[in-house]
């Protein structure tokens, strides 16, 4: 009897240590019903023979599972998708204006001038002659006059067939020094020297094309003459400097009363203009009259190289076909002097303040 009385109170005193390893081996992970009877059962006070330590690690929540238990088989990163090429575009980088085979020179003062236009104190040198046609006035036909009311379709009205072409310019450059000779230089400055040099002293620019753009309308015209004021201004004419003449605010062309007339435009206003090459010339006025033009005298142009429009072919540049008279030979030295006088005489006085009428 003795015996089973120590054996009850033995396993009484047991009870609460299985009742602590039961505890710690049960799924910690509480349920609805279960995660409502923990946090009631921590308001309870504490079990006899269960510590606080215990009471937490029931009471601390699980981590959660993840979602995808680890596969080495699936890959760590996407395989790349290629991107489809897309088509290239080339955008231009510069102005429009420098993809031609001649730049724009952009706003260059004009000045007006005409065939037989007469000697003022602005323009000492008459118009009948020009630095290449001793008979210019002659080979045109007469006066071109440049009042507007005396003008019609951009002709004056007394010469209805001119026979040069009435869109003509003057750009302050000579490749000539007389009929003999070209200058130094001109073969390294002028980009068609080559292709139309024929014989030394013959010219190369009389007859040159150019495009001269005001306001957003163009005009084409040829080269027939040389100024204003200066004859000796490659820098300018074939370069990127501005025009070395001063006189009438910096003028560095000069154009006919048809361009003015076309263009819409008058003295001392700023244009833009380049050199075109003939397959550049469109469609225009520019292309109906003159002996000088390769659109109306395709074989002059080709047989002199330019289309001097001169009968005896004898102009200061050009020079005859044959032997020159010594008479003429000396009027053309004397011209090219004359030239030169009135040159100096606008680098020392300037314009005083004149301008021409028209």
């Amino acid at each position: 009897m003795r015996a089973f009385t120590t054996w009850i109170a033995a396993t009484l005193l047991a009870l609460p240590a299985l009742a602590t390893a039961r505890d710690r081996h049960q799924d910690p992970r509480p349920g609805p019903a279960s995660g409502a009877a923990t946090t009631a059962e921590s308001t309870r006070p504490s079990t006899p023979g269960v510590s606080r330590a215990d009471l937490a690690i029931q009471q601390r929540p699980s981590r959660p599972e993840p979602l995808l238990a680890a596969n080495t088989s699936i890959p760590r990163t996407l395989p790349t998708v290629p991107t489809p090429e897309m088509p290239r575009v080339y955008a231009p980088t510069r102005s429009r204006e420098v993809y031609t085979r001649h730049p724009w020179r952009l706003g260059i003062t004009a000045t007006v001038f005409w065939i037989g236009e007469t000697p003022t104190a602005n323009n000492p040198t008459p118009n009948n002659k020009s630095s290449w046609d001793s008979e210019w006035e002659r080979n045109f036909g007469g006066y071109d006059d440049p009042n507007p009311e005396r003008r019609r379709d951009f002709r004056p009205v007394n010469i209805p067939n001119p026979g040069q072409n009435p869109f003509y310019i003057a750009l302050p450059y000579n490749d000539v020094i007389d009929w003999r000779r070209h200058k130094p230089e001109a073969s390294e400055i002028i980009p068609w020297f080559n292709d139309r040099f024929e014989r030394p002293g013959r010219t190369v620019l009389k007859g040159q094309w150019l495009a001269i753009r005001y306001n957003g309308r163009i005009c084409f015209a040829q080269w027939e003459d040389c100024g204003p004021f200066t004859t000796d201004d490659p820098d300018y004419v074939f370069g990127d400097s501005p025009p070395s003449n001063t006189a009438n605010s910096n003028a560095g062309i000069d154009i006919s009363p048809a361009v003015r007339d076309y263009l819409g435009v008058r003295s001392h206003q700023q244009v833009d203009w380049r050199f075109v090459d003939l397959d550049e010339v469109p469609d225009g006025p520019w292309r109906r009259w003159g002996e000088n033009n390769p659109f109306v005298n395709p074989e002059g142009w080709a047989d002199t190289g330019h289309g001097s429009g001169n009968p005896n072919n004898i102009a200061p540049g050009n020079g005859p076909v044959g032997s020159q008279d010594a008479l003429q030979q000396e009027y053309l030295e004397r011209l090219d002097e004359l030239r030169r006088m009135r040159d100096e005489w606008f680098r020392q006085h300037g314009t005083d303040g004149r301008q021409r009428r028209y």
